[in-house]
């Protein structure tokens, strides 16, 4: 017995001096600022339900004085000038997001007098409402009630989310689709949910069955899902728990970068990535264990990358899809630009993968493939195959074709529409502007105060009609299909 307990210290040791190692070479080049470590005392959790928060209306006061505080105890202790041009926590500066209008970091309502139905619209990981902001508009033009949700420990400061739970965010969930339900009535409620927000739409639908008072949605539409994410979030529950020692702080943090974009944290805690690991494997588990539970799913409409450094398609297909009945669920595919580069060059080529979905014949769920015409080309097409079936049944060409020097969408890309002003292709006419989309540059390494890897990584989707114009269609083929 004394051995096993040895044996597990030293594992415990092991894993903290691992975790110290890896945050010291991750972290050490940012000192922790005030919006690492100021802990604001408006924001909401689970707790107050039922007390001090009863519904959404009660949510939003609450989150009108976190943002009081948020700029009381956070924005009031960092200098302004030009100096302070890329500081998101800088009063006035291109980064604060309080020079836009509207702050997409704050919950937002759409409403719509004889409304089709309501769209509750979730947020992923260290992101805002602003992620979602775009189709929200569109669906409201459609006719659609919408609510934007903004999470628990997002939209203010980084810190914040070294305390916020999941469960928390599943709380506010719940109250922002009764008060949904409430303004629509008996009319559909639909879910999308993008990257984490996607298992928090799943948890509720998963909840709904059991509790009476909880609707069910008609219809989810889950974009760049974390269905399963990378085994290094398997060590971050154990590193946030530590994080919250004396002396340990660093450990509470798996990144520690510059804040200068105005609605997403650049920095990362661990407790962020043990929620979302905790938040995965509790509706994985709940959907494997429960055939019952598979049987009553509403249809799932899946907008996935075939390259994601953060989720697996993998796991979006064998942890949910084909767990489901056939009901009308469908995978959008984005493959890579496969005219652009050779196959030589890349770490792992996604082809194999989608090569196999594609001629699997067991597969309850239709899949629409958006890739190159052929090899040669960059005119994009929508390859589509039905449920089990192995016959590509429909080939539309999508009258757009591959940017130059784009190469594959990414994680990040897919909500995000060529024209949006901050990630888009397109740098807005005004040169004060913050612009954190497309830019070629070339030249000496060191010389930006952003990252080259942050750069590279693609910030919208070339292809975004296709997800918004499939979600509207999804939607209303939906409603013509109710008796």
């Amino acid at each position: 017995m004394m051995k096993v307990i040895a044996w597990g210290l030293a594992l415990v040791v092991a894993i903290v001096i691992g975790l110290g190692t890896l945050c010291i070479g991750e972290c050490a080049d940012e000192p922790l600022e005030p919006w690492h470590t100021v802990r604001l005392s408006a924001e909401f959790d689970a707790r107050m339900l039922g007390d001090e928060v009863q519904n959404f209306g009660d949510y939003l006061a609450l989150e009108d004085r976190l943002f009081s505080e948020l700029r009381d105890k956070v924005y009031s202790k960092v200098e302004t000038g030009p100096a302070y041009v890329l500081a998101r926590y800088s009063n006035g500066s291109a980064a604060d997001p309080a020079t836009r209008e509207p702050d997409y970091n704050r919950s937002f309502e759409f409403e719509s007098v004889n409304s089709k139905g309501g769209v509750l619209l979730l947020h992923g990981m260290s992101d805002s409402p602003y992620s979602l902001h775009a189709l929200g508009e569109k669906l409201h033009d459609e006719g659609y009630w919408v609510i934007g949700l903004r999470l628990p420990g997002h939209g203010t400061s980084p810190g914040e989310l070294k305390h916020a739970t999941w469960r928390d965010m599943a709380a506010a969930t719940r109250l922002a689709m009764n008060h949904l339900v409430a303004k629509v009535g008996d009319k559909p409620v639909h879910i999308a949910g993008y990257s984490t927000g996607a298992p928090l739409a799943l948890d509720l639908t998963l909840n709904s069955f059991d509790e009476v008072e909880l609707r069910t949605p008609d219809s989810l539409i889950l974009i760049s899902p974390a269905i399963g994410i990378s085994a290094v979030a398997m060590l971050a529950r154990p590193a946030a728990a530590f994080g919250r020692l004396p002396g340990f702080s660093r450990l509470g943090w798996s990144e520690v970068i510059p804040e200068f974009d105005p609605y997403k944290y650049n920095s990362f805690t661990t407790n962020a990535g043990s929620q979302v690991r905790q938040l995965t494997e509790s509706v994985a588990s709940r959907i494997a264990k429960n055939s019952a539970t598979q049987n009553t799913m509403p249809p799932i409409l899946v907008f996935k990358s075939a390259v994601d450094a953060t989720v697996s398609t993998t796991a979006v297909v064998d942890r949910l899809m084909v767990r489901l009945p056939e009901n009308g669920n469908e995978i959008v595919l984005f493959d890579i630009n496969r005219s652009a580069i050779n196959s030589a060059l890349l770490v792992s080529d996604p082809g194999p993968l989608t090569n196999q979905l594609m001629e699997r014949d067991d597969l309850p769920f239709s899949i629409r493939l958006i890739t190159n015409e052929n090899p040669e080309s960059i005119a994009v097409v929508s390859r589509l195959k039905p449920p089990f079936s192995a016959d590509v049944t429909e080939i539309t060409p999508l009258g757009t074709e591959w940017p130059r020097g784009i190469i594959s969408l990414s994680h990040v890309a897919l909500p995000f529409a060529p024209d949006d002003s901050l990630y888009g292709r397109y740098r807005p006419a005004s040169r004060d502007k913050l612009f954190l989309g497309q830019a070629e540059i070339r030249g000496e390494r060191g010389l930006l105060k952003i990252s080259s890897d942050w750069l590279l990584r693609l910030r919208y989707n070339p292809f975004y009609p296709v997800l918004e114009d499939r979600v509207v269609d999804w939607l209303s083929d939906l409603q013509d299909s109710v008796p």
